[in-house]
């Protein structure tokens, strides 16, 4: 791997680079690291067209069914919010796009093919991925080295490449920790490169997360609720991340109580109730539609404005 002590180096040279940028060059320096940080993989469908699609899916757990024939895509290139009331069915149907829960009846499809009984795994590599209500971080891990983490669901090396330390193993090693690095500075804190996660605040561990998922190189990145435990700043910040990812060229899935939020930084939004799809639509269209006001946004105006 690597050596700890040269990435803490180039870290801190990084940042002392940055800061001594001028506005055009910290300009130029964002275009590069967005170009850095977009997905390398070759899109096969154009914006606009259907990425991930449900199509009735039932899920059962004995006699309690959690979803109830649910079916909406999500088209590439946009962000869709998916929310509900608690016990709606949000984080299940999440799970099952996911490979965490198979659903007991019904399909979900990536670009027209089903996921079928893929392993998480296999999901992810097929270009899902997708962060957590509570956090999943490596505490004791540096944040750079979470992110190399994920890159590492992309290698193509061998188990005997990284053995026997091959030159392909080297260079993917050198790569990943490069996109590592492009990604921190991505979301906003590449100065805590170096520092272990479980020491970074907390709206830092939430970033460190989202350029975890980054890393998978996704085709679909699924958030579930990022602005938990944020003040209102940090959520302004969030949204504008999200709108920065969207413009990178990736495909967000937000599930998110904060309804300000969702209204302001969605596409289109898909509302669930008790396991069924009661709503599909732009923003203005949910907020105004009665079945929706009446499950989940009795809330006063300025909430939601």
């Amino acid at each position: 791997m690597t050596n700890p002590n040269e990435e803490t180096r180039e870290v801190g040279g990084l940042v002392a680079e940055v800061a001594h940028m001028s506005a055009q060059q910290r300009a130029e320096h964002e275009a590069e690291v967005a170009d850095a940080v977009a997905p390398d993989r070759e899109i096969q469908v154009e914006v606009g067209a259907t990425l991930l699609e449900l199509r009735d899916v039932t899920l059962r757990f004995g006699g309690l069914t959690a979803l109830d024939s649910v079916s909406f895509g999500i088209r590439r290139g946009e962000i869709l919010g998916l929310i509900g009331p608690n016990g709606a069915g949000k984080t299940t149907c999440f799970n099952a796009m996911t490979g965490v829960y198979r659903p007991t009846s019904g399909q979900v499809l990536l670009e027209d093919k089903p996921l079928g009984k893929a392993s998480r795994h296999k999901i992810t590599q097929r270009g899902i991925a997708r962060t957590f209500q509570n956090i999943r971080l490596f505490g004791e891990m540096t944040a750079l080295e979470n992110v190399v983490v994920g890159a590492d669901a992309r290698a193509k090396t061998s188990v005997v490449g990284a053995l026997l330390r091959l030159p392909r193993h080297h260079r993917e090693e050198r790569q990943a920790v490069d996109r590592a690095m492009a990604l921190l500075e991505f979301v906003g804190i590449a100065d805590r490169a170096a520092d272990k996660a479980k020491n970074l605040p907390y709206g830092y561990q939430r970033r460190l997360e989202i350029a975890r998922a980054l890393a998978t190189e996704p085709k679909l990145l699924c958030l579930d609720e990022p602005a938990a435990g944020f003040n209102p700043a940090e959520k302004d910040q969030l949204m504008a991340l999200i709108r920065k990812i969207r413009a990178d060229g990736y495909t967000v899935l937000l599930i998110e109580h904060d309804m300000k939020l969702v209204m302001g930084v969605t596409d289109r939004i898909v509302v669930l109730e008790f396991g069924k799809k009661i709503a599909d639509g732009l923003p203005a269209e949910i907020r105004e539609n009665p079945a929706v006001v009446a499950a989940y946004l009795g809330v006063p105006d300025d909430d939601v404005a």
